[in-house]
């Protein structure tokens, strides 16, 4: 049974940095895609970044790019997004995420979820 467990969400000024982690645990993740989504209040999930967890190949939503990071660190079964020059219309829950095989931006091509950490920017 894949688990996926969110860390590292809080409160920052806008400009500042702030890194978030998924340990994952249950499964045999070389094959995986891990995904960054979040959920702003009244809104949809989205997709934020993705990355393979053979070779490390990454995508990005576009607003994001430049300013976020996705890695992994394959002898902790752990993915980070760090996240530098936040702004406020970043605060949302984000949600890690896993699939097997290919990446994907849809919330529909992930199977195993976390529970999701907050990221608050204030003005």
């Amino acid at each position: 049974q894949v688990q996926l467990v969110e860390s590292g969400g809080g409160l920052v000024q806008a400009g500042g940095s702030l890194r978030v982690s998924c340990a994952a645990s249950g499964g045999t993740f070389s094959t995986y895609t891990m995904g960054w989504f979040r959920q702003a209040p009244g809104k949809q999930r989205e997709f934020v970044a993705a990355i393979t967890w053979s070779s490390g190949s990454t995508l990005y939503k576009d607003s994001v790019k430049g300013r976020f990071t996705i890695s992994r660190d394959s002898a902790k079964n752990t993915v980070y997004l760090q996240m530098n020059g936040l702004i406020p219309e970043d605060t949302a829950v984000y949600y890690c995420a896993a699939r097997q095989i290919g990446i994907s931006t849809l919330v529909s091509g992930y199977k195993y979820w976390g529970q999701g950490t907050q990221v608050t920017v204030s003005s």
